[in-house]
Protein backbone atom coordinates (compact mmCIF):
# COMPACT_ATOMS: atom_id res chain seq x y z
CA UNK A 1 0.00 0.00 0.00
CA UNK A 2 1.29 3.59 -1.03
CA UNK A 3 1.76 6.08 2.18
CA UNK A 4 -0.49 9.18 2.08
CA UNK A 5 0.95 12.43 1.45
CA UNK A 6 2.75 14.14 3.81
CA UNK A 7 2.54 17.83 5.04
CA UNK A 8 5.77 19.14 6.20
CA UNK A 9 5.67 22.63 7.50
CA UNK A 10 8.86 25.07 8.52
CA UNK A 11 9.06 27.97 10.17
CA UNK A 12 11.88 30.58 9.00
CA UNK A 13 13.73 32.88 11.13
CA UNK A 14 16.00 30.89 13.17
CA UNK A 15 14.82 27.70 11.72
CA UNK A 16 15.53 28.27 7.83
CA UNK A 17 17.65 31.47 7.58
CA UNK A 18 19.72 33.02 10.31
CA UNK A 19 18.00 36.76 10.21
CA UNK A 20 19.28 37.48 13.89
CA UNK A 21 21.58 40.55 13.05
CA UNK A 22 18.86 42.50 10.61
CA UNK A 23 16.29 41.70 13.95
CA UNK A 24 18.14 43.00 16.50
CA UNK A 25 19.08 46.22 14.68
CA UNK A 26 15.47 46.86 13.32
CA UNK A 27 14.55 46.26 17.03
CA UNK A 28 16.96 48.74 18.35
CA UNK A 29 15.94 50.81 15.85
CA UNK A 30 12.13 50.66 16.83
CA UNK A 31 12.37 51.26 20.34
CA UNK A 32 14.51 54.24 19.54
CA UNK A 33 11.98 55.86 17.52
CA UNK A 34 9.94 55.82 20.93
CA UNK A 35 12.58 57.24 23.38
CA UNK A 36 13.54 53.95 24.66
CA UNK A 37 16.88 51.51 24.70
CA UNK A 38 16.71 48.51 23.06
CA UNK A 39 16.15 45.36 25.45
CA UNK A 40 19.05 42.64 25.87
CA UNK A 41 19.89 40.93 22.38
CA UNK A 42 18.27 37.74 24.16
CA UNK A 43 15.33 39.15 25.03
CA UNK A 44 14.65 40.25 21.78
CA UNK A 45 15.39 37.15 20.12
CA UNK A 46 13.41 35.39 22.36
CA UNK A 47 9.94 37.21 20.92
CA UNK A 48 10.94 35.94 17.08
CA UNK A 49 8.52 34.07 15.54
CA UNK A 50 5.59 36.31 17.03
CA UNK A 51 3.49 38.77 15.59
CA UNK A 52 5.40 41.96 15.45
CA UNK A 53 2.12 43.58 17.35
CA UNK A 54 2.08 41.04 20.29
CA UNK A 55 5.99 40.92 20.36
CA UNK A 56 6.03 44.80 20.80
CA UNK A 57 3.87 44.42 23.52
CA UNK A 58 6.06 41.71 25.22
CA UNK A 59 8.74 43.67 25.06
CA UNK A 60 7.28 47.34 26.39
CA UNK A 61 4.59 46.58 28.07
CA UNK A 62 4.39 50.00 29.67
CA UNK A 63 3.82 51.77 26.65
CA UNK A 64 0.05 52.05 24.93
CA UNK A 65 -1.37 50.37 21.36
CA UNK A 66 -0.57 53.80 19.93
CA UNK A 67 3.23 53.49 20.57
CA UNK A 68 3.31 49.75 19.66
CA UNK A 69 1.82 50.89 16.60
CA UNK A 70 4.86 53.19 16.03
CA UNK A 71 7.05 50.53 16.81
CA UNK A 72 5.98 48.07 14.60
CA UNK A 73 6.03 50.63 11.61
CA UNK A 74 9.99 51.85 12.21
CA UNK A 75 10.91 48.08 13.06
CA UNK A 76 9.14 47.49 9.23
CA UNK A 77 10.90 50.34 7.98
CA UNK A 78 14.19 49.38 9.70
CA UNK A 79 14.19 46.08 8.29
CA UNK A 80 13.71 46.68 4.81
CA UNK A 81 16.60 49.16 4.84
CA UNK A 82 18.91 46.69 6.21
CA UNK A 83 17.81 44.64 3.62
CA UNK A 84 18.00 46.61 0.69
CA UNK A 85 21.79 47.47 1.89
CA UNK A 86 23.07 44.25 2.21
CA UNK A 87 20.29 41.77 -0.06
CA UNK A 88 18.07 39.44 1.75
CA UNK A 89 20.20 36.35 0.50
CA UNK A 90 23.28 37.76 2.43
CA UNK A 91 21.03 39.19 5.39
CA UNK A 92 19.73 35.99 6.04
CA UNK A 93 21.40 33.60 4.90
CA UNK A 94 20.06 29.71 4.52
CA UNK A 95 21.82 27.30 7.42
CA UNK A 96 24.21 24.80 6.75
CA UNK A 97 22.43 22.05 4.82
CA UNK A 98 18.62 23.81 4.77
CA UNK A 99 18.50 23.98 0.94
CA UNK A 100 19.64 20.34 0.57
CA UNK A 101 17.27 19.09 2.53
CA UNK A 102 14.51 21.07 1.36
CA UNK A 103 15.14 20.29 -2.19
CA UNK A 104 15.76 16.64 -1.37
CA UNK A 105 12.26 16.75 0.84
CA UNK A 106 10.46 18.47 -2.49
CA UNK A 107 11.67 15.62 -4.88
CA UNK A 108 9.81 12.93 -2.73
CA UNK A 109 6.04 12.27 -4.42
CA UNK A 110 4.46 11.91 -1.32
CA UNK A 111 5.47 14.87 0.14
CA UNK A 112 4.26 18.70 0.29
CA UNK A 113 6.34 21.28 1.64
CA UNK A 114 5.05 24.35 3.57
CA UNK A 115 6.08 27.42 5.78
CA UNK A 116 4.13 29.00 8.44
CA UNK A 117 6.03 32.17 9.73
CA UNK A 118 5.38 35.24 11.96
CA UNK A 119 6.96 37.04 8.77
CA UNK A 120 4.51 39.51 6.17
CA UNK A 121 3.91 38.72 3.15
CA UNK A 122 6.33 40.94 1.90
CA UNK A 123 9.46 39.73 3.55
CA UNK A 124 8.56 36.41 3.28
CA UNK A 125 8.24 37.01 -0.74
CA UNK A 126 11.30 38.86 -0.83
CA UNK A 127 13.21 36.05 1.24
CA UNK A 128 12.23 33.34 -0.81
CA UNK A 129 12.98 34.92 -4.16
CA UNK A 130 16.17 35.89 -2.67
CA UNK A 131 17.23 32.36 -2.05
CA UNK A 132 15.34 30.93 -5.35
CA UNK A 133 12.64 28.85 -3.30
CA UNK A 134 9.80 30.13 -4.04
CA UNK A 135 8.63 26.74 -5.99
CA UNK A 136 9.23 24.61 -2.65
CA UNK A 137 6.40 25.53 -0.66
CA UNK A 138 2.75 24.58 -1.87
CA UNK A 139 1.32 26.58 1.42
CA UNK A 140 2.89 29.38 2.99
CA UNK A 141 0.77 30.79 5.87
CA UNK A 142 1.96 34.31 7.27
CA UNK A 143 1.47 36.87 10.26
CA UNK A 144 -0.99 38.99 7.87
CA UNK A 145 -3.51 36.70 7.96
CA UNK A 146 -3.55 35.12 10.99
CA UNK A 147 -3.10 35.31 15.22
CA UNK A 148 0.19 35.22 16.56
CA UNK A 149 2.02 32.27 17.19
CA UNK A 150 1.38 29.54 19.23
CA UNK A 151 -2.86 29.95 17.77
CA UNK A 152 -2.63 26.94 15.77
CA UNK A 153 -4.74 29.24 13.41
CA UNK A 154 -1.66 29.09 10.33
CA UNK A 155 -1.05 24.92 10.84
CA UNK A 156 -5.01 24.36 10.60
CA UNK A 157 -4.97 26.23 6.98
CA UNK A 158 -2.00 24.84 5.69
CA UNK A 159 -4.16 21.26 6.90
CA UNK A 160 -6.90 22.56 4.99
CA UNK A 161 -5.09 24.45 2.01
CA UNK A 162 -3.46 20.98 1.52
CA UNK A 163 -6.04 18.30 2.58
CA UNK A 164 -3.60 16.69 4.73
CA UNK A 165 -4.24 15.11 7.86
CA UNK A 166 -2.83 16.21 11.29
CA UNK A 167 -1.52 12.65 11.75
CA UNK A 168 0.52 13.04 8.42
CA UNK A 169 2.30 16.57 9.33
CA UNK A 170 4.71 18.44 11.64
CA UNK A 171 5.91 21.23 12.41
CA UNK A 172 9.62 22.43 12.23
CA UNK A 173 10.86 25.41 13.96
CA UNK A 174 13.57 26.49 16.88
CA UNK A 175 11.01 28.38 19.36
CA UNK A 176 8.68 27.56 22.18
CA UNK A 177 5.92 29.47 20.05
CA UNK A 178 6.39 26.70 17.30
CA UNK A 179 6.08 23.52 19.04
CA UNK A 180 3.30 25.10 21.35
CA UNK A 181 1.46 25.98 17.65
CA UNK A 182 2.39 22.53 16.51
CA UNK A 183 0.89 20.65 19.57
CA UNK A 184 -2.45 22.81 19.47
CA UNK A 185 -2.91 22.06 16.31
CA UNK A 186 -2.46 18.34 16.76
CA UNK A 187 0.59 17.83 14.66
CA UNK A 188 3.78 16.76 15.77
CA UNK A 189 6.53 19.33 16.72
CA UNK A 190 10.26 18.97 15.80
CA UNK A 191 12.51 21.16 17.42
CA UNK A 192 15.87 22.53 16.05
CA UNK A 193 19.62 23.36 17.97
CA UNK A 194 20.33 26.26 15.49
CA UNK A 195 17.55 28.65 16.67
CA UNK A 196 16.99 31.32 18.76
CA UNK A 197 15.42 29.60 21.53
CA UNK A 198 17.21 27.22 23.54
CA UNK A 199 16.13 23.25 23.89
CA UNK A 200 15.08 23.47 27.59
CA UNK A 201 12.20 25.94 26.43
CA UNK A 202 10.92 23.65 23.55
CA UNK A 203 9.52 20.89 25.60
CA UNK A 204 6.58 20.16 23.77
CA UNK A 205 8.49 18.85 20.84
CA UNK A 206 8.17 15.53 19.56
CA UNK A 207 11.76 15.01 18.68
CA UNK A 208 14.40 17.42 18.07
CA UNK A 209 17.60 17.54 15.64
CA UNK A 210 21.09 19.52 15.78
CA UNK A 211 21.58 19.67 12.76
CA UNK A 212 20.00 19.41 9.16
CA UNK A 213 21.00 16.63 8.19
CA UNK A 214 19.00 14.76 10.72
CA UNK A 215 15.75 15.38 9.44
CA UNK A 216 15.26 13.06 6.59
CA UNK A 217 16.35 10.11 8.78
CA UNK A 218 13.88 10.95 11.51
CA UNK A 219 11.00 11.83 9.19
CA UNK A 220 11.50 8.37 7.87
CA UNK A 221 11.16 7.10 11.59
CA UNK A 222 8.07 9.47 12.13
CA UNK A 223 6.22 7.78 9.46
CA UNK A 224 6.87 4.70 9.73
CA UNK A 225 5.07 5.11 13.63
CA UNK A 226 1.67 5.78 12.36
CA UNK A 227 1.69 3.67 8.97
Amino acid sequence: MSAPPRLILFDVDGTLVDSQGDIVAAMTHAFGAVGLPAPARADILGIVGLSLPVAMARLAPELDAAAHGRMVEGYKDAYMDLRALAGAAQSSPLYPGAREVLETLAAAPDVLLGVATGKSRRGLDKLLEAHDLRDLFVTQQVADFHPSKPHPAMILAALAETGIAARDAVMIGDTSFDMDMAQAAGVRGIGVGWGYHPRSALSAASAFIAAFAELPPLLDSLWESVT
